[in-house]
């Protein structure tokens, strides 16, 4: 029996590198696919697919928003990174590799362009990201989440693959989940997501806003808060006496059931959660980190706000008075949420692994397919 080749996968960094190349790796294993991971040393961390593969770890370092001196050592780091990477893939011999954004998937990207190894990169977000941009002239594919994606220059058009954005096996298994029944009348289940360490702007303004609903709105209120760990006291002192059922943690592990069960979500505008939200079909008020480098999140919630699946509220924006204002019409107008969750849900691209799993492998050479 011919034994398959191997798919390197160049990931490391926050979630929203990690979940696509974590839905990625499944997808291929499913195949039949062998498969091996290039990361930093923060890929020890990982768990489930990705913590079960072949495992090879390299120097790379950031150098967008950095002083002089630490660009130089990030250089210095990802120069030798790539040296590393040369030598691991001689050794390991991939027949194509993948990268996933950020810097973590320099190294071993420019290594395979440069042993002549076929290479596609996937960017999560609506903006091409940096370490995207120094490698998208260089790989043979870019596969993007969004139909439209700024940042790419137009000798690359031909590239671009819209796969959409993979998501994890947890919400991947809550699709067939149809969006809660809600009436003038029923109970609303709202979750409040800040991202991997919860929003300081959302625990101040959330329960800020809420509590200045109508007595008769609040106590059909049950809302799950992800907050920062410093700002859970307070958050729970915020909502004592206002009627509303509250759940506050600073991680959820729950996250694909909750989502699943919301009504309407308030959160950022990150790629893995933008992705999620679409995949399952939920309603969201997206509040943008407005520090973000190129501003992708802001561009990522346009998206999603342009398809009629989202409402996007600047940060500069965002206060108690007015959130509350946009809250009593929204769960006022059942309508418009269960209108909303299906634009959200027509935004998404259930098939974005399969996709991006079709272009990888569309990119193994004859001599080296199974």
């Amino acid at each position: 029996m011919t034994t398959p080749p191997l798919i390197a996968l160049a990931a490391g960094g926050t979630g929203g590198h990690v979940f696509p190349a974590e839905a990625l790796a499944a997808v291929l294993l499913e195949r039949g696919h062998r498969l091996a991971l290039v990361t930093d040393k923060r890929g020890a961390a990982y768990g489930g697919t990705l913590g079960s593969l072949e495992t090879h770890r390299i120097s790379a370092g950031g150098i967008a928003g950095r002083g002089k001196l630490a660009k130089l050592r990030a250089v210095a780091e990802l120069g030798l990174g790539v040296l590393q990477a040369r030598s691991l893939l001689s050794r390991i011999r991939p027949a194509v590799v993948v990268g996933f954004g950020g810097y973590a998937s320099v190294p071993g990207v420019v290594a395979a362009v440069l042993t002549g190894i076929p290479t596609a990169i996937h960017e999560q977000n609506a903006v091409l990201g940096r370490a995207n941009r120094l490698l998208a002239g260089r790989v043979k594919r870019i596969a993007t989440s969004f139909a439209e994606v700024s940042h790419v220059e137009p000798r690359l058009a031909p590239k671009l693959v819209h796969t959409g954005m993979p998501v994890r096996a947890g919400i991947d298994a809550m699709r067939s989940v149809a969006y809660p029944a809600l009436d003038q009348t029923g109970p609303i289940n709202l979750v409040v997501l800040g991202g991997s360490q919860g929003a300081r702007i959302l625990s101040e303004v959330v329960p800020a806003a809420l509590v200045r609903l109508p007595e008769a709105l609040r106590r059909r209120i049950s809302i799950a808060q992800q907050c920062r760990p410093e700002d859970l006291d307070a958050v729970g002192k915020a909502y004592e006496g206002s009627g509303i059922t509250c759940t506050l943690q600073s991680f959820f592990t729950d996250v694909p059931e909750r989502l699943a069960g919301a009504h309407l979500v308030i959160g950022r505008a990150g790629a893995s959660t933008v992705a999620e939200l679409t995949a399952l079909g939920r309603p969201a008020i997206l509040v943008p980190y407005p520090f973000a480098i190129d501003d992708h999140q802001t561009a990522n919630a346009h998206a999603v706000e342009d398809s009629g699946g989202a409402w996007l509220m600047q940060q500069d924006g965002f206060t108690a008075e007015a959130l509350a204002a946009r809250l009593e019409t929204l769960l006022g107008q059942p309508e418009t949420l269960i209108r909303t969750a299906e634009c959200a849900a027509k935004a998404g691209r259930p098939d974005a692994a399969a996709r991006l799993a079709d272009l990888v492998a569309g990119l193994i050479s004859p001599a080296t397919g199974i």
